[in-house]
């Protein structure tokens, strides 16, 4: 492995950190390199994108809808 890091966390952060590695079977070790992994990556996705998409309906363009054309 690497180096070792020393880091001091607040409590509620260190709960739900450790909330994580049991929700995930990942030791702390673990979720906090795939964190800064993704962070340092810039990979990290807005948890809104899961959404995207998935509403029907509606117009297909909002130029379409009435008050908004520009012609």
């Amino acid at each position: 492995m690497g180096k070792t890091l020393t880091v001091r966390l607040p409590d509620d952060l260190l709960e739900r950190l450790r909330k994580k590695s049991r929700g995930t079977g990942l030791p702390v070790g673990r979720v906090v390199r795939q964190a800064l992994e993704t962070s340092l990556d810039g990979k990290e996705t807005n948890p809104l994108l899961q959404f995207a998409g998935v509403i029907k309906g509606g117009p297909r363009d909002l130029s379409s809808r009435k008050g908004f054309s520009r012609k």
